[in-house]
């Protein structure tokens, strides 16, 4: 059994609104191709794969089998994890730590520009009573949104600010494709999705992939000489019928973050933690998320952000990529929280980093308004 998992090396593509040049095997060829290259391995290397995509966005049954070639996965040991990829990271990890395998290359990849959202996102819920209503996941969001905001005094201008927070951190990230400097009002005044979410509150369609390259102690150590380890993590399920829940209490993810903190002897996450990448599809999420996390109390991330302590240059700076509302796809969103905390403690982030990070939080979420939670504690080591 390995004693540790290392993160040897990442990838990512541009994203942009609409990769129409490039198919699916088109992009997993080229992160597959270009971690390798970075990082000077081969895919001998690699023991298994580890693929994430989903058949409702590709369109097609067993979406994994037209990447096979382009990520080197013929006649080689291949599991397709078709969640957020944040579940493939924990995934490729226990693997590894089940003393199976040694190394692992991941790949996520999303063309959302080919899919219609609402008709997919539909499809997650109850057939016989949600599904009918036509229920996506903006509109069981918006009804979050508007359950967490009246039950914990957060405002609208808050969750404002969350978005320009992150659409100017968006503006240090070359791989980000919707980053800008915009104000308050200008969100406020955006066209309304579904109330009380605009259209700047929320994601944009995106396309791209994601790669990274994770191994054993012994080989990550000989691969790198700053493998970043994962340390803990967690997942947990919350119930998938929407009506059987408080959508403004987020158990699942509390659940899972006490459960990877105490793998990562974390006991006071405010004081330990240097940064946060979390899934930001709508900004309200940011607030709700850091709150189930344990950074304040439940309530209190409204103050968090009036505050700037999720800023640059802040206390906990959170997103500092630019999040999901700097676009990232769907399914891929999660690797990327996890590969731009890498980056982070790697020391690689350039115009984004933050200055002596030694331990990141990378947070994604699969289901309706967040049902199910998976949690990744990084940290720089030697």
């Amino acid at each position: 059994m390995a004693d540790r998992v290392g993160i040897v090396g990442v990838y990512q593509t541009k994203y942009e609104p609409r990769k129409i040049f490039d198919s699916y095997p088109e992009l997993v060829f080229e992160v597959s191709s270009k971690i390798l290259e970075e990082t000077g391995l081969s895919i001998a290397d690699m023991d298994q794969m580890i693929t994430n995509s989903q058949d409702s966005w590709d369109g097609r049954t067993i979406s994994n089998r037209t990447v096979s070639e382009a990520c080197g996965s013929v006649l080689r040991s291949e599991a397709k994890v078709a969640m957020d990829g944040s579940y493939a990271v924990f995934y490729a990890a226990l693997r590894i730590l089940s003393g199976c395998f040694d190394s692992c290359l991941l790949v996520s990849h999303c063309k959302m520009s080919e899919g219609v959202p609402s008709l997919i996102h539909n499809t997650v819920f109850d057939p016989l009573f949600q599904r009918l209503l036509g229920f996506d996941e903006l509109s069981a969001c918006a009804l979050q949104a508007k359950r967490y905001l009246y039950k914990y005094g957060i405002t609208e201008e808050q969750c404002a600010q969350v978005a320009v927070k992150n659409l100017k951190n968006g503006q240090r990230n070359p791989y980000a494709h919707r980053a800008m400097d915009v104000t308050v009002s200008q969100v406020m005044s955006s066209r309304m999705l579904a109330n009380p979410i605009k259209e700047l509150d929320a994601y944009p369609i995106t396309d791209g992939a994601c790669a990274m390259i994770l191994a054993a102690e012994d080989k990550a150590k000989k691969w790198t000489p700053n493998p970043v380890w994962i340390t803990g993590m967690a997942s947990r399920m919350d119930s998938f019928y929407l009506g059987d829940r408080d959508l403004a209490e987020v158990a699942s993810l509390t659940l899972a973050v006490q459960k990877a903190y105490s793998m990562a002897g974390i006991t006071n996450p405010r004081k330990e933690i240097d940064l946060v990448e979390l899934s930001d599809y709508y900004s309200y999420q940011e607030l709700l998320w850091l709150e189930g996390m344990g950074f304040c109390q439940r309530g209190e991330g409204g103050k968090m952000i009036d505050q700037g302590i999720t800023a640059m240059g802040g206390e906990l700076p959170v997103n500092p990529s630019g999040g999901i509302l700097s676009g990232n796809p769907i399914t891929v969103a999660g690797a990327v929280r996890v590969a731009e905390a890498a980056l982070q403690l790697m020391g690689k982030a350039k115009e984004r980093q933050v200055e002596g990070a030694k331990r990141a939080l990378a947070q994604g979420h699969s289901g309706p308004c967040g049902q199910g939670q998976c949690v990744v504690i990084l940290e720089r080591g030697a």
